[in-house]
């Protein structure tokens, strides 16, 4: 189960580095920049709303079920876990999130200007 909740924190990980960092890697990727935007929308549905995150649930879960309450597990599940809900006040991490969020959806916005000016001076 350990191995589970390692593997759970790490897509945690990987999601987190999608939201925050996806709009520097999708210029020029319609598709991708189509997905990070839906990341971001659910992202601040998340943070914004009541509704969890899915993926917190599975790794409560697994971390439960593998015995690991406060640092009884691994020392990767450790660090990852750290990375992933850093020692800071629940109110700080939502604003945190809904910045990164709105940031992101701005760069988007200023993409989607920025290609509506150039098409029309193009015509």
């Amino acid at each position: 189960m350990i191995t589970l909740a390692i593997l759970v924190v790490s897509v945690h990980l990987l999601w987190l580095l999608l939201v925050i960092f996806g709009a520097l890697w999708t210029r020029g990727r319609p598709w991708w920049s189509a997905a990070h935007i839906l990341a971001l929308l659910w992202g601040i549905a998340v943070e914004a709303g009541p509704w969890p995150c899915p993926l917190t649930f599975a790794e409560e879960y697994f971390k439960a079920r593998a015995g690991a309450a406060a640092f009884q597990g691994s020392f990767l599940l450790h660090c990852l876990d750290a990375i992933v809900w850093p020692n800071l006040p629940d109110g700080a991490l939502t604003i945190f999130g809904l910045s990164v969020c709105v940031f992101n959806l701005g760069i988007y916005g200023w993409r989607f200007r920025a290609f509506w000016l150039h098409r029309g001076r193009s015509s």
